[in-house]
């Protein structure tokens, strides 16, 4: 018996050691998982709103990180709080991550920057809060709502009406849970930084204030898409205002008018709006669009010559001719007249 006991007792304990043997190497195995093995198969960005819960947030990660084990993300939230912790944000998944990590990043806010960009035309305060609120985690109507809003710009040392000058389109990298006040902050901090000493002395030589060659870069923005003429053009407009002519700029009445104009014709040119330039001398109280930076770098070094006249060019390719005089002008206007009668009857021959 004694010996029959002895075996029962070495068996005993051999099968306790393999148990716990089992055990830790399940454990270990399972903290190798979830904390030191990567968990993902595929980039990813996962976007979490202030009313994602956690188990969307999984699924998300499970169908576009391609998560290899849904239970290590799980055990991992559940460690991290995140049915209470979960942080919004844009987050950037990369497959080399451990769950363990992903879940510290949703539940401490470990955003990835995104790029807020701001380019192309910009013509009116809804295409420029559509713009923000499609690329950020605000409502384009709060944005549209603080574009507005007199008391809010009024700490930027803006108004509803002038706002357009403070805006520099660029790539702005920020959290995509920036609130208004955020976006706005940065905005503001980027549009001082811009205007330099060097800057404003190159305003001043062209006898403008910074304000002023926003409003200008915005009809020169206006005039053309060719970047190449920004500076012809912008020194056309400045031969104008420095002899006290009127700018007479075309863009200036299509603002007026909402840019809802196919064609502006004579009759458009009586509108009663302090932004009729072919009305009122000087500048337009506003910027009458978001001008581009490479238009206020024409404003502030435009071309120098003589030009006080430019037109369409009759190549029909975006570009203008310009001219010194009247005559000159005139002659540019008739070509483009004459190349645009021919174009349209070749059109109406080809439709017949």
């Amino acid at each position: 018996m004694g010996a029959d006991r002895k075996k029962y007792t070495i068996l005993t304990v051999a099968v306790c050691l393999a148990v716990v043997s089992g055990v830790l190497a399940f454990i270990v195995c399972r903290y190798w998982n979830d904390n030191r093995r990567p968990c993902f198969s595929k980039d990813y960005i996962l976007y979490v709103y202030p009313d994602t819960g956690v188990s969307e947030a999984i699924d998300s990660l499970v169908s576009g990180a391609g998560a290899l084990r849904r239970g290590s993300l799980e055990r991992a939230s559940g460690k991290e709080h995140l049915d209470t912790a979960i942080k919004p944000g844009r987050y950037v998944i990369e497959p080399s991550f451990t769950a363990i990590y992903v879940a510290r990043m949703l539940s401490r806010g470990w955003q990835t920057p995104q790029n807020m960009i701001l380019s192309g035309t910009i013509r009116n305060k809804g295409r420029l809060a559509e713009k923000i609120g499609r690329q950020m985690m605000v409502d384009s109507s709060q944005v549209a709502r603080a574009l507005n809003d007199s008391s809010f710009l009024a700490g930027y040392g803006f108004t509803p009406e002038t706002v357009f000058a403070m805006i520099l389109p660029d790539t702005y990298q920020m959290y995509w849970t920036s609130s208004v006040k955020d976006i706005f902050d940065r905005l503001k901090k980027e549009y001082d930084v811009f205007w330099t000493q060097e800057r404003r002395s190159a305003a001043q030589a062209q006898g403008l204030t910074p304000y002023e060659v926003s409003v200008m870069a915005s009809i020169v923005s206006g005039e053309t898409l060719k970047e190449s003429e920004y500076p012809v053009i912008a020194g056309v407009y400045l031969n104008r205002l420095h002899k006290g002519m009127k700018l007479q700029a075309d863009p200036t009445i299509a603002f007026c008018y909402d840019y809802t104009l196919d064609r502006i014709l004579k009759k458009h040119l009586k509108v009663d709006s302090p932004y009729n330039t072919y009305k009122y001398k000087g500048l337009p109280p506003a910027p009458i669009n978001v001008p581009p930076k490479a238009c206020i770098e024409a404003v502030l070094h435009p071309d120098e010559h003589g030009y006080i006249y430019f037109c369409a060019s009759p190549e029909f390719n975006g570009t203008h001719r310009f001219a010194v005089t009247y005559g000159e002008h005139l002659k540019n206007a008739r070509a483009f007249q004459r190349a645009l009668t021919q174009r349209q009857k070749e059109k109406a021959a080809a439709s017949r």
